[in-house]
């Protein structure tokens, strides 16, 4: 390769087509899927990597999935079926203990060659509803990695361009929902191929030498503007620690998760020594796919927000090398093989929530309060008359916690969590189920603020059926926390009743397997709300107000957290709002 820098506006060109292509990537792949979970959640990433495994480009996908892809990459070269790649090879892995994020999501890999030599790879993962494993779309109580269904570790589907028909049978013979499984993977393989296609063309156009330039001076100049973010926060340590509900079996056993932000000039690193030690379960963590990948995020979300940013950073591998991530070997974010580590994702946004609160002494201007830092991912299942299964996965929202400028954002997916809801017009159109209710919660009120935090969504869904539920969720016990005096948020709960029989409501922990349910079941998902941003006295009482006229907020939490009277007439009392303010102002001093 020549050391002949390229010119800034070919760079700029050149850094477009990347970008260009990852979008493509994506699109090609969510487009031509059959599951809802890929086709209308996007829970995918696709992008292209060099022949040394970095980041070139990614699409906008969820984060988790692109920033894992290097480590599926380390893993097959470890695992790689005959050790050597060929043109026309494609690969699927998804095995957790060789770089894989967690095993539902599968990676399809294809190698780029230019003129017989091996330039790079294009790739992307995607979740897939069902893999065979022990209960129906999603795990959680399960006693090890083999109970997580369909391993594959640097397996080629496709060697030399000829498809391996025993592998792709046995995908079909070992899924509850075998086509859409082998279609969802076509559609990745045809996102690798444009990707591998794309690539050699920008190398047609501009040669290999200053293509392959290129993309080192993007990652240099990405993991510089990183370092300079970095080096503008004070050296030191940050501490911030918070708790897991339970690990899905053990229900009165707390988790700890103990985080430690250490600062050091241009480049940080994140401990995690003293969380939890591995779990029975499928609460676990993948260290290389999932753990190490929440960090990277938590750093680009603060530090290279696009909306506040005056440059373009592109999205590569240099935004990962100022990051070094310790979580030691035989803990719940580092767990020793053969521990089961499927359901990974709460855990993996409770980190990214502990740094934000970790480093919000030092960013006042950057950080918001608690997060509802959690996932709600169901899966509801069951049996059709004609014997064959239905599998539905869901993603429910949650909120963010109330920010410097503005008030939380409510029922939205936050931190690493960036999947879209699935049109509830669908759900009825396919499956056996009906939503009896989608909208923001009224039971609890967010956290209070000068910005309040945001609130939670609550679903429920009735089933028309007999079938099965298994639920991912975390902070049912553990509130997301208030900032420079804002008030906590409020925890989630779920609930299942049924609409044919009078049983009662059932409260159910955050996370459960394998539930049994009847036709007419309902499970109702109440998401956490976020907690405050500043002190709520500070918030003018027209915004009180607003939220009360919106029904985001009731007269009487307006007196107790904001001290805003409001009238028979739903109107401020302004003299009486500001004798009640001064008189709680001096009962806090």
């Amino acid at each position: 390769m020549t050391s002949k820098e390229v010119d800034p506006i070919t760079l700029q060109v050149i850094a477009g087509a990347f970008d260009t292509i990852a979008q493509e990537m994506g699109h090609v792949l969510y487009r031509m899927s059959f599951s809802s979970i890929i086709r209308e959640s996007q829970d995918l990433g696709a992008g292209l990597f060099d022949a040394d495994f970095n980041t070139l480009c990614e699409s906008d996908s969820t984060p988790l999935h692109i920033g894992s892809i290097p480590g599926y990459l380390r893993g097959i070269q470890d695992s790689l079926q005959g050790g050597v790649w060929h043109e026309g090879d494609i690969v699927i892995h998804n095995h957790p203990y060789y770089g894989a994020s967690h095993s539902p999501d599968i990676a399809v890999v294809m190698p780029i060659f230019w003129q017989g030599e091996l330039v790079g790879f294009s790739a992307n993962t995607a979740h897939h509803v069902d893999i065979g494993s022990a209960t129906p779309g999603l795990i959680i109580d399960i006693p090890d990695v083999f109970a997580e269904g369909m391993l594959f570790a640097g397996i080629k589907l496709y060697e030399k361009g000829q498809r391996n028909e025993a592998i792709w049978q046995f995908l079909g013979h070992n899924s509850r929902m075998p086509k859409q499984l082998q279609d969802d993977i076509e559609a990745q393989i045809a996102s690798v191929k444009l990707g591998a296609r794309r690539f050699v063309e920008l190398i047609e156009s501009y040669g290999k030498e200053t293509v392959l330039t290129a993309s080192g001076q993007l990652m240099d100049y990405s993991e510089g503007i990183l370092r300079s973010r970095i080096a503008e926060i004070p050296d030191g340590e940050y501490y911030a620690e918070g708790f897991l509900d339970d690990d899905g079996r053990n229900r009165d056993t707390r988790l700890p998760v103990k985080v430690c932000v250490r600062v050091q000039g241009d480049s940080v690193e994140v401990d995690l020594t003293g969380s939890a030690d591995q779990v029975p379960t499928g609460f676990n963590v993948p260290f290389e796919g999932s753990t190490k990948v929440a960090c990277f995020f938590a750093f680009r979300a603060l530090l290279l927000d696009t909306a506040t940013s005056e440059e373009y950073v592109p999205q590569n591998e240099g935004s990962f090398r100022p990051i070094k991530v310790i979580a030691p070997k035989g803990s719940i974010f580092n767990p020793e093989f053969p521990a089961a580590a499927e359901a990974r994702f709460t855990q993996c946004n409770r980190v990214i929530d502990l740094i934000v609160k970790a480093l919000s002494p030092v960013l006042p201007e950057l950080v918001t309060a608690g997060n509802s830092a959690s996932l709600s991912f169901v899966a509801y299942s069951g049996i059709r008359p004609s014997g064959d299964y239905w599998v539905f996965l869901e993603v429910n929202e949650g909120a963010y916690g109330g920010r410097p400028q503005s008030d939380g954002p409510d029922a939205i997916d936050n931190l690493m969590c960036n999947t879209r809801n699935n049109p509830i017009e669908d759900l009825g159109m396919h499956l056996p189920m009906i939503c009896d209710r989608y909208e923001l919660r009224d039971d609890v009120m967010p956290g209070a603020g000068q910005y309040r935090g945001g609130i939670g969504v609550v679903k429920a869904q009735r089933l028309l059926t007999d079938g099965s539920i298994t639920h991912e969720n975390e902070r049912h016990l553990d509130t997301p926390w208030g900032a420079f005096g804002g008030a906590p948020g409020a925890v989630g709960k779920v609930e299942v009743y049924n609409v044919l029989e009078d049983r009662g409501i059932e409260q159910l922990p955050a996370k459960f397997s394998g539930v049994s349910v009847r036709a007419g079941d309902v499970m109702a998902f109440y998401a956490p709300c976020g907690g405050g941003f500043g002190d709520p006295l500070e918030r003018s009482p027209e915004q009180v107000c607003e939220d009360v006229l919106d029904g985001f907020c009731t007269t009487e939490h307006a007196r107790q957290a904001y001290g805003v009277v409001i009238t028979d007439d739903e109107d401020v009392d302004l003299p009486a709002t500001e004798a009640l303010r001064e008189q709680m102002r001096q009962q806090v001093a």
